[in-house]
């Protein structure tokens, strides 16, 4: 009857003896993760996104208007849409000159392995 008193409740006669914890696994610190196009599309989404955060961010403190003259056109517009206009069109104009550099090396290359 005395070994009724220490048992809890519910609990089996013959307690399962104790399991040691075992070791986390350990990876060698020289061992790299391989370059995936997963992996590198997710860091430019991630990139990209903060990119958006800062210029809606510069957008929304440059807000005054300002006045704009460009060949014959002129006007008012908010000073980030001016300078957010200029930056997308410095982007295209180095856009179209990259291709045009791309095209040329590539009939380059054609000509000398054919």
């Amino acid at each position: 009857m005395s070994d009724d008193v220490n048992r809890t409740r519910n609990a089996p006669a013959d307690p399962a003896p104790a399991v040691p914890p075992q070791e986390p696994a350990v990876f060698p610190s020289t061992q790299r993760v391989p370059f995936t196009r997963t992996g590198a599309a997710w860091f430019g989404i991630c990139a990209g996104a903060l990119l958006f955060v800062v210029l809606i961010v510069f957008m929304l403190q440059n807000t005054r208007s300002v006045q704009v003259t460009f060949f014959w056109m002129q006007g008012t517009l908010p000073l980030a849409l001016a300078l957010l206009i200029a930056g997308v069109g410095s982007a295209i104009l180095t856009m179209v000159v990259g291709v045009a550099r791309i095209t040329q090396l590539r009939r380059v290359s054609r000509r000398q392995h054919h």
